[in-house]
């Protein structure tokens, strides 16, 4: 890949509003990233939503806890809250039920609800508020 293929797929990036973008070629991949500035890492509520989650049961290696591990079904932006200076959905320890918002993942501009699949008790938040996630990125572990 030349240098001007990058820079097209850094305009297209931008363009989108894109925080990462990853081209394989020729068993070459080249992975692209840039920060958002302050402004634009505000999170706006939109309407138009997809609730999703993927879980994936897990168990401790002695056997004595099971755990529903939440992934994200997107490459994006994870968000804790709804906004900037709002509360975050949930935290350790909180319970949750079935269909409950646990996050937003910002997926060119569509913000996803993250849901629970079950009910449970957060056991473990996976990633940081504003983390670029990859597909399939454990995000929660809700115990059972």
């Amino acid at each position: 890949m030349n240098e001007t293929e990058i820079r097209k797929y850094a305009g297209l990036m931008q363009e989108l509003g894109l925080t990462g973008l990853e081209i394989t070629e020729n068993d070459k991949v080249v992975r692209l990233e840039r920060a958002l500035p302050a402004v634009a890492k505000e999170v706006v509520t939109v309407p138009e939503t997809a609730a999703v989650a993927v879980p994936s049961p897990m168990s401790k290696s002695d056997g004595t806890a099971d755990y529903v591990s939440v992934k994200s079904p997107v490459v994006g932006v994870f968000y804790a809250a709804p906004a900037e200076n709002a509360d975050p959905y949930v935290a350790v320890g909180d319970h949750v039920k079935k269909g409950q918002t646990l996050c937003i993942v910002e997926a060119m501009k569509l913000m996803n609800e993250i849901t629970a699949e079950e009910d449970g008790i957060i056991a473990e938040i996976c990633v940081t508020n504003d983390q670029v996630v990859e597909f399939g990125t454990e995000l929660f572990r809700i115990k059972r």
